[in-house]
């Protein structure tokens, strides 16, 4: 595990919020996935993607070390935070990769803060309900905490100051996803950054998703990757003790973001 350069926390929008910082460069904000940490998202690639980048993880609202508000959690809060973070470290623009649920709230950050973006990867990242078989629904409005893995409890509980909260975050991520609305083609549209979509031939979210997600998106590239949710870039629950980080997709992911745009 890469050990960070600098770790702290910042009071933002009334929760303080947990972020690491990694290497040198061009800044890089990495975005986990829900019930998830910046370790258990996106571990296995820091210590490649370092060697370029300025990273910046951010753990959201309820998640890992960073604390919880009398308030439900949303995509469209968890983007504002993100900048919130960025605005106390000074930081002007940046690229964006979200995974999961983090690839939704990249999503949001370009429509709600275009300003800030240069590129968004969109890992894995659900705009339609309809980007998900039917069964996925029925398994959220059942979920209880004895099926979130055991590896996202036990980062919780390791990093969390108060880890009696575990239920409440876990809870509290289901219902996000029950409740979960549809991002209109309208505001999908509106996204005008360069932006990557990556998902797995057998991931939750299907390829036709990412399919229409690119379709919408005018300046977007779409990456289908063999294998399932996170196990292009080793998320921990995809890890076996076979896999090599040869198999990750870093070296795709640096050719898009290092890419000249053209203005």
């Amino acid at each position: 595990m890469e050990t960070p350069s600098k770790n702290g926390y910042a009071n933002v929008n009334g929760i303080q919020m947990y972020y690491e910082i990694y290497g040198q460069g061009k800044p890089l904000v990495l975005i986990h996935g829900g019930g998830s940490t910046i370790q258990t998202t996106f571990g296995s690639i820091i210590p490649l993607l370092t060697q370029n980048r300025l990273l910046i993880g951010v753990e959201l609202q309820a998640h890992g070390h960073t604390s919880d508000r009398n308030a439900e959690l949303s995509f469209e809060q968890d983007a504002d935070d993100v900048i919130a973070l960025l605005d106390y470290l000074k930081i002007e623009k940046a690229d964006f990769f979200g995974f999961s649920n983090g690839g939704t709230t990249a999503l949001q950050i370009a429509i709600r803060h275009p300003e800030r973006v240069r590129k968004i990867i969109a890992g894995s990242a659900l705009c339609k309900r309809n980007g998900v078989p039917s069964q996925f629904w029925d398994f959220m409005k059942n979920a209880t905490l004895d099926q979130m893995p055991q590896l996202y409890k036990d980062a919780y509980l390791k990093a969390a100051e108060h880890p009696e909260n575990l239920k409440t975050m876990g809870d509290k991520c289901a219902k996000r996803m029950v409740d979960f609305k549809d991002i209109s083609n309208e505001k999908l549209q509106s996204i005008k950054v360069p932006t990557l979509i990556v998902v797995g031939d057998a991931d939750v979210m299907t390829p036709e998703h990412a399919v229409e997600m690119h379709q919408l998106i005018s300046n977007s590239q779409l990456a289908i990757i063999p294998g399932g949710h996170g196990e292009y870039i080793g998320e921990i629950t995809t890890l076996k003790p076979e896999t090599k980080s040869k198999e990750f997709i870093v070296p795709l992911l640096e050719k898009f973001l290092n890419k000249k745009k053209q203005d």
